[in-house]
């Protein structure tokens, strides 16, 4: 007998299932860019807002101010010399390490048109100041220079020193 209740009540959960469906009909909003989704929003009392860009938008953007982030100083780098290595770091962006050293800022004007072929981003991994961040900013006024400790690229890398170009394939100065 239970069973015969348990099959009654599953029979009647799938008639009122179907004839909910069957009432209700089914509406598909396809937007491929041809037609307005308005009417269906109207519908269910909603109304769409036009929104106007914000006034965030249509200004210029400022200035970012390095300060706060200064001085950067990376313990596990130094000024050297590095030996040039294969790596397999697909989807690497190239990057270059650099301080505001006098060897760091011959590397960086006599590497600066390979370095922007490559659209390699700069980290600067010691430096004391902003006007010594500026001094390699204007070195190099095409290239993005960010101030960021090295350790952990440093650690993870195996990297002692710099002058440093780093790409997907090769560690090399």
């Amino acid at each position: 007998m239970k069973t015969f209740h348990a099959i009654f009540a599953f029979s009647g959960l799938l008639l009122c299932s179907a004839l909910a469906c069957a009432q209700s009909r089914l509406i598909v909003v396809d937007n491929l860019g041809g037609t307005s989704a308005a009417p269906y929003y109207d519908a269910m009392g909603l109304t769409a807002e036009v929104k106007t860009p914000s006034d965030s938008l249509t200004k210029p953007p400022r200035q970012v101010d390095d300060s706060f982030v200064l001085p950067v100083r990376s313990s596990l780098l130094s000024p050297g010399k590095v030996s040039a290595r294969q790596i397999s770091a697909p989807g690497l962006s190239p990057i270059f390490l650099i301080g505001d050293d006098n060897l760091s800022k011959r590397w960086l004007v006599d590497r600066y048109q390979s370095l922007a072929m490559l659209h390699a981003i700069g980290l600067v991994v010691q430096v004391e100041s902003a006007q010594g961040l500026q001094t390699l900013r204007n070195l190099v006024p095409d290239l993005q220079l960010l101030p960021v400790n090295g350790n952990d690229l440093a650690r993870r890398l195996n990297v002692q020193h710099y002058p440093v170009l780093i790409t997907a394939e090769h560690i090399e100065q």
